[in-house]
């Protein structure tokens, strides 16, 4: 699903993602709208926009995530602003890409949110980890409260938090994609958790990162 106020960006965002294999089931040039239209849709992935008539692609994701939790969330925005990114992270967007980025580098993202990856602008992404670390300081829980992991969930969930995408895991690892993709399962499963923007903010609350 495509949510953008310009006519011809959505549009042309729409054809290069059904060019490229994906079924559009829905666009959207409100951010309201947007989220009346979701819910008989069903997208897995809604590419939106940061800056709408109506409400604000903040309140969008809100809504979105409201209605279908397990929803999906790229943001591509002109806005490449610190606050807005993190806003957008933190009301539950899985990436965020400025508008500038190459058609390639699009498709890519998408393809990426679409598998529970959080992908993010060049720059933006340390950003993000660092603002992870600032709000989990002091709200670590007790390591004998954390459910038990197997030795190599956490080898997989310490790599996933350097930002790894799973077939760089993969490749580090000797394993294979679908192994990777089983372990980072087994891991949500039992932490309770909903996808890898989750996953990534506990590895960082317990210092898996470093």
């Amino acid at each position: 699903m495509v949510v953008d106020d310009h006519p011809m960006w959505r549009e042309g965002v729409a054809r290069d993602l059904t060019e490229a294999g994906y079924e559009v089931v829905a666009t959207s040039g409100e951010g309201r709208q947007a989220v009346r239209v979701a819910p008989a849709a069903r997208p897995d992935v809604v590419v939106l926009d940061l800056q709408l008539p109506d409400i604000s692609g903040v309140a969008v994701i809100q809504g979105l995530r409201a209605a279908l939790p397990a929803v999906r969330v790229l943001m591509l925005s002109a806005s490449g602003e610190p606050q807005s990114v993190l806003d957008a992270v933190k009301a539950g967007a899985t990436g965020y890409l400025v508008k500038s980025a190459a058609p390639a580098e699009f498709l890519e993202a998408v393809r990426r949110t679409a598998a529970g990856e959080p992908v993010f602008t060049p720059g933006l992404a340390g950003l993000v980890l660092g603002e992870y670390r600032r709000l989990a300081a002091g709200q670590v829980a007790p390591d004998d409260a954390a459910p038990r992991l197997t030795e190599r969930e956490t080898e997989v969930l310490r790599l996933v938090a350097k930002g790894l995408s799973y077939k760089q895991i993969a490749e580090r690892l000797g394993l294979s994609h679908r192994t990777v993709q089983n372990h980072v399962q087994n891991t949500l499963g039992k932490l309770q958790l909903h996808n890898r923007v989750e996953l990534t903010r506990y590895a960082i609350e317990r210092g898996l990162d470093d």
